[in-house]
């Protein structure tokens, strides 16, 4: 469990929070009963309208707490609080993760353990994640990682892992030099598709391992999978995965031609389930439009303002190649 130059690598736990303080909660008293402990955690609480942030700073755990002065969604959340744990908290690994996620006593002991045991560089690990009655979570179901050469699957297999393209931030582990490399994630997603994309951006050329032996929760309020009737965040659905598809360096061209089809598919499944198709058609329709005509802003744009913390962003994209 070592930095590049042979220390103890230096773990920040990061937890994105909005509104959901008894789930808030539950996630930093997962992280106090760790069996490795993390070295530092940090709340971004994105201008919660309850008393969430109140709640952090007074937990056993003693985080680091963000009050953002407005609601950047979850991608900028992660944004922010990547950016702060890499530049101003010195981390050598950054362990992502939504307020309703609940990590087992041994979830980050299995993470590091993989790492360490692998043989080579690793940018993204990632946690079996699981309902509250044990079901794998559909909304989080990894995948191979197509084309892997037997080489890789090897590898993986050694350390009771498997090669994946992309992880999600519902327990993902973050090499930092991967950040210093390829920045942050694109803050303007806002919601959707944002870990999709920053993950696949980092593995497109990195290594990335599904690890099984380390379990989280993810105590969403039903089970179900992300082409789930969303209602009106089918906008975000749309508009996200289109900028992805036509603005983003994630994808090689095939990849594109494959994500491109994949996600026609889910959206025809998407219409078919909802409850109100109208309702869900005219977002998506909304989607479509900015997802073609509109381009995400820059993170030193959409990040600014929200005190120090948007130094550390801009420093971070700077660096970035």
């Amino acid at each position: 469990m070592t930095a590049p130059d042979g220390s103890a690598a230096r773990v920040v736990a990061v937890v994105v929070a909005y509104a959901r303080r008894d789930l808030l909660v539950e996630a930093l008293d997962a992280l106090a009963e760790q069996t490795r402990q993390v070295d530092a955690v940090l709340v971004v609480d994105n201008a919660s309208p309850d008393d969430s942030a109140v709640v952090a700073s007074t937990h056993r755990v003693q985080p680091t707490v963000l009050e953002l002065a407005r609601n950047t969604g979850g991608a900028g959340g992660f944004a922010v609080g990547i950016a702060h744990a890499v530049d101003a908290m010195g981390a050598d690994l950054v362990w992502l993760m939504d307020d309703d996620t609940i990590p087992r006593p041994e979830a980050l002991h299995e993470l590091l353990a993989a790492r360490d045991d692998y043989d080579g560089p690793v940018a993204i690990l990632g946690s079996r994640v699981v309902w509250t009655d044990g079901r794998e979570h559909p909304m989080n179901t990894p995948r191979r990682r197509p084309g892997a050469s037997g080489h890789a699957m090897r590898s993986a297999a050694s350390v009771a892992a498997m090669p994946v393209r992309s992880s999600s931030f519902v327990s993902m582990l973050v090499d930092a030099r991967a950040v210093r490399y390829h920045g942050l994630p694109i803050a303007d997603y806002f919601i959707w598709n944002d870990d999709f994309e920053y993950s696949a951006r980092l593995l497109r050329t990195g290594t990335g391992l599904h690890v099984p032996r380390s379990v989280v929760e993810h105590r969403t309020k039903s089970f179900g999978a992300s082409d789930a009737d969303p209602g009106p965040r089918f906008y975000y659905e749309v508009r996200n995965k289109i900028w992805m598809l036509t603005r983003s360096s994630s994808l090689s061209a095939s990849e594109r031609v494959l994500y491109a089809g994949a996600s026609a598919r889910r959206w025809v499944r998407t219409a078919g389930r909802s409850e109100d198709r109208r309702a869900l058609l005219r977002a998506g329709a909304r989607g479509l439009r900015d997802g073609l005509f509109r381009s995400p802003r820059s993170n030193v744009t959409s990040l600014a303002g929200l005190g120090p913390v948007s130094g550390s962003v801009e420093r971070l994209e700077r660096s970035a190649r």
